[in-house]
């Protein structure tokens, strides 16, 4: 489990099919190797190319949570509609599929390249829903989120209590 409070960002440096020599990190450069499977590589973006990561430490038994609950699954991709200033702070516009739609909700969480964020609005569509989110300037500096432009391809995971309330809702149904 995870809080979606980002602590550091990273650096993938190179991707490259599994079955290749490997070599694992170098401990003073503080990095290492990860084995992503196909499944999780067809679910997301930005996991299979260089380019910047945000990382969080799992949590332990007993740490206190300052975020959201996070299962670090990524249930599939969006699209950032805009970035727009709005004060001190960003808004962050986002399409998201019609599949996860149905459980994004205004007030409940939805995490973005693993960051755990509120969501302000929703509008839904035919072909799935508009969200819009507020990110602060600590987010923007502090995450991979300030990277994002209009067009770009994110990874979403949805409220994790969402997830099982509709599970609850169509097992009763059927």
């Amino acid at each position: 489990m995870f809080t979606g409070i980002i602590t550091a960002i990273g650096q993938i440096v190179s991707a490259r099919p599994l079955g290749l020599d490997r070599s694992f990190g170098d401990a003073a450069r503080q990095s290492f190797d990860l084995d992503i499977s196909a499944e999780s590589l067809a679910c997301t973006t930005g996991l299979d190319r260089p380019g910047h990561v945000n990382l969080e430490l799992a949590l332990r038994v007993g740490d206190r949570l300052g975020g959201h609950l996070v299962s670090g699954h990524v249930d599939g991709t969006g699209t950032v509609a805009g970035v727009t200033p709005v004060g001190e702070s960003t808004e962050l516009q986002l399409r998201c599929p019609a599949e996860l739609a149905r459980l994004i909700a205004v007030k409940g969480s939805l995490v973005v390249q693993g960051v755990s964020l509120t969501v302000n609005r929703v509008a839904d569509g035919r072909d799935g829903c508009e969200v819009s989110i507020n990110l602060i300037p600590h987010t923007l500096t502090h995450t991979t989120l300030g990277e994002l432009r209009p067009g770009s391809t994110v990874n979403l995971e949805v409220d994790l209590i969402a997830r099982y309330i509709e599970r609850q809702l169509a097992a009763a149904k059927g």
